[in-house]
C-alpha cells in the first residue's frame, strides 16, 4: 500500500515542502531514497525502537520510502516522526483519514518522546502558504510555529499522542498565542540598562547618536574603561523592532535552532559578540550545508567585535561587502542562499598593544613602531565603514562611588525613536535607505547642505586636525543625525563641531 506524508526542508531562511512516499509491499527490505543524509539513514533504528516501546512495529515486509523532490538534499533528524507515521499508515497498523491536511516533523527518542527541531518558523510559514490545515511538531517548538496565524499548531511530547490523534481521533492540544500581545509585552524591559553605567556621559551621548542614525561605532580606550559594558547596553536604546523585523529575525534564529522554547517571537533586538578566534565562515555564514553566520544572527540588531585588532585580518575583510549590501550571498555548485545581514557594527579596541596610550602613569608603554603595527591590523577600508570613532577614558573614583542612577535606556530610546521617525519620513520614497547611516553621496548632497559658516568650520577642522578625505562624508552623516535628535531642519555649526570630535582615528598619529 502506498501512502504520502508531508514534511519540510529548510534552505537559507525559506522552507520547501517534502513529500514522503511510503510503499509497503510483499518481500523483505528497507530502502530509503531521495538524497537523505546519514542522520536520516539512521532513522530506521530510532523509529524501530520508538514504535516497539509504544506497542507498534516496523512490519517485516519490503518498505520503500522516497523523499520527493528526489534531487534535493535532505538533512537532519527532524523527519523521524514523518517517516514513522508514514510506515504505520502504509502498513495499515493505524488509520489516518485526514493525514494529507497536516505537515508532520519531529526527532524521535528511543522511548517515542520527541526532541526539538530547527527551522519551525519558516516551515510553518510555508505550510500556511501551501494550504495545510495543521502542523504537528515537538512541544518545545510549538510557540515558535504558532506565531503564524491561519495554521493550527499542535505541540506533542510523544509519538503515541500523534498515533492516537489519527487512529482514535483523540484530540491534541492546540497552541495558540496572540502574536501582537507577546511581542509588545517585552518591549520596554531591556536586559541591560544605561542607568547602570556610572559617568561616561559623553560616550552615552555618542551611543545615542549612533543608535539614532544607525551608525557603526568604534570605542577606543584602556582596559576597564567600560567599553564592553556600554556596547552591551546599545540594543536597549535602539528603536523597538517592528512586527515585520521581529518575524524576520526570529526566522533566522529558528533556522539554527536558537529560539527559546518559552518565547516564540523575539521582541528584543539581537546582540551577538563572537570571540576573536572566529573563522570567516562562522562570521558570514556558509559550510557544506550553508548556515547563517554571526552577521545574519545579528540582523536588525548589534554585532559587537571586542578587541578588534585581535581578529584575523581576513575575517574582518569578509565583512566589508555585507556591511555595504546588508545581505550576504553564499554560492554552491547546485544552489545559492542569501541571508539578510542588516546590523549595527560596534567594535572596541585598546589604543595600543599594552592597552594604555598617552598615559604617563601607565604600567605598560608601547613604542611608536609597536603602536603602528598593532593599529595596522585594522584595515582602512573597514574603518571607512565605521562612522563614529570615540575615545573612552577611565571613570574617576568619585563617579564610580556615586549612588545616583543615570538616565534610563527607556528615556534615551524615546529620543532615538523620535529621530528615526524623522528619517523614515525623509527617506519614505527610497527602497534601500531608511536611516542616515545608509545615505549615498546623492542623499548627502541633498539633505546635508551647509551654510557658509559651517562649511568654513569643517574646512578649518579638516586642515588643522589632518582629517582624511574619507572623514568628510562621515562627518556630514553624523551631523545630520545630531540635527535630527535636536529636531533641527538645518545642520548648524554646533552639529558639525560635535561630529568632528567623533573621528579620532582619522587624525594624524593614529593611522598613518
Amino acid at each position: 500500500m502506498l501512502k504520502k506524508v508531508f514534511g519540510s526542508a529548510v534552505f537559507g531562511v525559506e522552507a520547501t515542502t517534502i513529500t514522503v512516499e511510503v510503499n509497503v509491499d510483499s518481500g523483505i527490505g528497507y530502502h530509503l531514497v531521495g538524497l537523505p543524509d546519514n542522520a536520516i539513514k539512521e532513522s530506521n533504528f530510532r523509529i524501530a525502537a520508538a514504535l516497539q516501546n509504544n506497542g507498534y512495529k516496523i512490519p517485516g515486509k519490503k518498505i520503500i520510502i522516497n523523499m520527493s523532490p528526489a534531487d534535493l538534499r535532505k538533512e537532519g533528524s527532524a523527519y523521524d516522526l514523518t517517516l514513522a507515521i508514514g510506515i504505520l499508515v502504509a502498513s495499515k497498523q493505524i488509520k489516518a483519514k485526514y493525514l494529507d491536511d497536516y505537515l508532520i516533523m519531529g526527532e524521535l527518542s528511543l522511548d517515542g518522546n520527541l526532541q526539538p527541531i530547527k527551522g519551525a518558523l519558516p516551515i510553518a510559514v510555508k505550510a500556511r502558504e501551501e494550504g495545510f490545515k495543521g502542523f504537528i511538531l515537538p512541544k518545545q517548538n510549538a510557540k515558535e510555529a504558532a506565531i503564524v496565524d491561519g495554521l493550527d499548531v499542535y505541540g506533542v511530547d510523544n509519538i503515541k499522542q500523534v498515533i492516537d490523534y489519527f487512529d482514535k481521533e483523540e484530540p491534541l492540544e492546540q497552541t495558540i498565542i496572540n502574536t501582537r500581545e507577546e511581542f509588545y509585552k517585552n518591549l520596554d524591559f531591556p536586559e541591560f540598562d544605561f542607568s547602570d553605567v556610572k559617568g561616561q556621559e559623553s560616550i552615552k551621548r555618542c551611543m545615542e547618536i549612533a543608535a539614532a542614525g544607525g551608525h557603526n561605532i568604534i570605542l577606543i580606550g584602556p582596559p576597564g574603561a567600560g567599553k564592553t559594558m556600554l556596547a552591551k547596553r546599545l540594543p536597549s536604546i535602539l528603536p523597538p523592532m517592528t512586527l515585520h523585523e521581529a518575524l524576520e529575525t526570529t526566522k533566522i534564529h529558528s533556522v539554527v535552532g536558537r529560539v527559546k522554547a518559552h518565547t516564540g517571537l523575539m521582541s528584543q533586538r539581537p546582540f551577538r559578540s563572537p570571540h576573536h578566534t572566529i573563522s570567516n565562515v562562522a562570521l558570514v555564514g556558509g559550510g557544506s550545508y550553508p548556515q547563517p553566520g554571526e552577521i545574519s544572527l545579528s540582523h536588525n540588531g548589534v554585532l559587537f567585535l571586542d578587541e578588534l585588532p585581535e581578529f584575523k585580518r581576513e575575517v574582518l575583510e569578509v565583512m566589508r561587502q555585507p556591511l555595504e549590501d546588508r545581505e550576504v550571498t553564499i554560492s554552491r555548485a547546485k544552489f545559492t542562499v542569501t541571508y539578510p545581514s542588516s546590523f549595527m557594527l560596534v567594535a572596541s579596541m585598546n589604543p595600543s598593544p599594552g592597552g594604555y596610550f598617552n598615559d604617563p602613569n601607565a604600567p605598560v608603554t608601547s613604542s611608536p613602531a609597536e603602536m603602528q603595527r598593532y593599529l595596522s591590523k585594522v584595515s582602512g577600508p573597514l574603518l571607512d565603514r565605521i562612522d563614529i570613532h570615540i575615545e573612552v577614558t577611565p571613570v574617576p573614583f568619585d563617579k564610580l562611588s556615586d549612588d545616583r542612577k543615570g538616565e534610563s535606556s527607556v528615556e534615551i530610546r524615546r529620543r532615538v525613536t523620535e529621530a528615526r521617525v524623522v528619517q523614515t519620513l525623509r527617506f519614505a520614497n527610497s527602497e534601500t535607505v531608511h536611516y542616515n547611516a545608509q545615505m549615498t553621496v546623492k542623499h548627502i548632497r541633498k539633505y546635508c547642505k551647509l551654510d557658509k559658516a559651517s562649511l568654513d568650520l569643517l574646512k578649518h577642522a579638516m586642515e588643522q586636525l589632518n582629517l582624511s578625505a574619507r572623514a568628510y562624508d562621515r562627518i556630514l552623516k553624523v551631523s545630520r543625525t545630531i540635527a535630527d535628535l535636536e529636531a533641527s531642519e538645518e545642520i548648524m555649526g554646533t552639529h558639525i563641531s560635535e561630529a568632528i570630535q567623533y573621528r579620532s582615528m582619522d587624525r594624524e598619529g593614529w593611522l598613518g
